[in-house]
């Protein structure tokens, strides 16, 4: 008899379990860097997304519900990093502590409390110091190479701080100045557009500020004259491509002070990111980061690869986050064909991904982390799209995905950071507030 029972119990166990995993909602959540745009006088007054043919995120659109954020506030243009920190729910004037922690963490590089961190640009540069290019063309397949020639480099002024550089994607890396008394209130080498190299001057009084503007000086010119004399930028000019003959830093910062996404709501995440930053925000919001062969963060990223590493990842995660960098860099480059082509490309993740979940139980989000008009290069305050879709959805009127379709979507405007609770919410992890 109490064998029977005790099957019966175990059986009604396993029962239990199985509902419940078949119960368990999870989210896809795309974001297209820097997605939207304003409208353009050359394509008859529209945004590169009313001109793209994309039948994945217009159905999207018809079959969820949409709206527009503001990731930081209206008229506040964002940077990527406070962007997704939006994005993922926190308040970015919280935790925001520089770009340069978040780079560094995402570039696989272990800093400490004392490090402080640059995002760096290979860039080129004439002997008068005058910026030719802050990217040196972009592509870069020297990086590696070049960054090793630098790296382990020690102060002559302050012997105690090293200096450790490592390439990511194209032309970025990072840099981590280590040693005791260092600041991340330090300005900028990097002009931001073509002009003249910057001395990084202390933003505040404090003895360390000053330090490290020195170290950060020093180290730039270093750079230039290793870099200058540097057999592959002999070979690049030979080919007629532009040397990497310095680095220029910018966003100094450390690590921010934040607490994961598990830690604030019990979930599992995971994300599929090339870009180091992006991937540096997701490591500090607990995600699990996946290395998918041929995600490049470029634009010959693989759009099939990371859609099906996705679907896989679902069994084991309640969000999985995908990045898509390519929009973003044809923004800055002012490239409004490779735009197009980039949110076309972006949008057959989106098609792979709607033929392939069940839609009862696996929502999608697609949105923006910035507007970047290829007419300014570089990003502006205006709202993004956005749209969900998924089990329980209020779908609205909205029939396709934009700028101005999805500004009439019944999520309304919203703050990108309220992003967040809503989708907890809809996983049924969010608790009630009151009685």
């Amino acid at each position: 008899m109490c064998f029977k029972i005790t099957v019966a119990i175990l059986a009604s166990e396993i029962k239990k379990k199985v509902n419940c995993l078949s119960e368990r909602k999870n989210v896809v959540f795309i974001v297209v860097d820097g997605l939207a745009d304003r409208p353009i006088t050359s394509i008859g007054g529209l945004t590169p997304l009313e001109v793209a043919s994309k039948p994945g995120m217009d159905k999207l659109a018809e079959i969820g519900i949409c709206g527009i954020l503001d990731i930081i506030s209206p008229g506040v243009p964002p940077g990527s990093d406070v962007a997704h920190l939006s994005l993922f729910g926190y308040d970015p004037y919280a935790v925001y502590r520089g770009r340069g922690g978040l780079e560094a963490l995402g570039a696989g590089i272990n800093i400490s409390s004392d490090d402080v961190a640059f995002r760096a640009n290979f860039a080129t540069v004439g002997e008068d110091m005058k910026v030719l290019d802050r990217r040196a063309g972009r592509s870069l397949p020297e990086g590696d190479v070049l960054a090793k020639s630098l790296n382990g480099y020690r102060s002559k002024l302050f012997p105690d701080v090293e200096v450790t550089v490592k390439h990511t994607t194209e032309h970025r890396c990072v840099v981590v100045l280590r040693g005791l008394g260092l600041s991340h209130m330090v300005s900028d080498t990097d002009p931001h557009k073509e002009g003249s190299v910057m001395q990084a001057i202390p933003l505040d009084s404090t003895p360390e500020a000053k330090k490290t503007a020195s170290v950060v000086n020093e180290f730039t010119m270093y750079s230039y004259e290793s870099l200058r004399r540097h057999p592959l930028n002999f070979e690049r000019e030979k080919k007629g491509l532009r040397p990497a003959n310095i680095l220029l830093l910018r966003g100094a910062g450390r690590l921010p002070n934040m607490a994961s996404l598990r830690e604030l709501y019990g979930l599992r995440a995971a994300c599929i990111v090339a870009n180091a930053l992006v991937r540096g925000v997701c490591k500090a919001a607990g995600m699990d980061v996946i290395e998918v062969k041929g995600v490049t963060g470029s634009f010959d990223t693989d759009i099939n690869a990371m859609g099906h590493a996705a679907l896989k990842l679902l069994d084991e995660y309640d969000l999985v986050f995908l990045h898509i960098k390519g929009t973003d860099s044809a923004s800055h480059d002012g490239d409004l064909e490779k735009k197009i082509f980039m949110i076309e490309k972006a949008d057959k993740l989106v098609s792979l991904l709607l033929d392939s979940v069940e839609l009862d139980r696996t929502y999608l989000v697609l949105t923006a982390d910035h507007t970047t008009p290829v007419l300014v290069k570089d990003h502006t305050g205006e709202p993004v799209p956005v749209a969900i879709a998924g089990p329980g959805i209020r779908s609205d009127d909205v029939k396709r995905f934009s700028e101005r379709d999805c500004a009439k979507g019944g999520l309304g405007r919203i703050q990108a950071r309220f992003l967040m609770p809503i989708l907890i919410d809809y996983l049924g992890l969010s608790k009630k507030y009151g009685a």
